[in-house]
């Protein structure tokens, strides 16, 4: 679970920086009173948090494939 709601606030994140780069729009920024508030702090830390936290899905083995080799070794 927590693997998804990482990966969403990523999305959000890349987004926002897409339209940054394309538009010159930050739109977390817009939404919640400028870049220094501390609700868009708190959501950019957010993203990165998010970030760091999806360098682990590089390293893990996919529980789904590893689900199915573990019942073709028992059947």
């Amino acid at each position: 679970m927590m693997d998804r709601i990482a990966l969403f606030i990523l999305l959000v994140g890349g987004l926002n920086w897409g339209l940054v780069g394309l538009f010159r729009f930050d739109c977390i920024a817009w939404a919640f009173g400028g870049s220094a508030s501390v609700v868009s702090r708190l959501i950019y830390i957010l993203v990165a948090l998010s970030a760091v936290w999806c360098i682990s899905l590089f390293f893990r083995r996919n529980e789904v494939l590893e689900s199915r080799e573990h019942h073709r070794r028992f059947d």
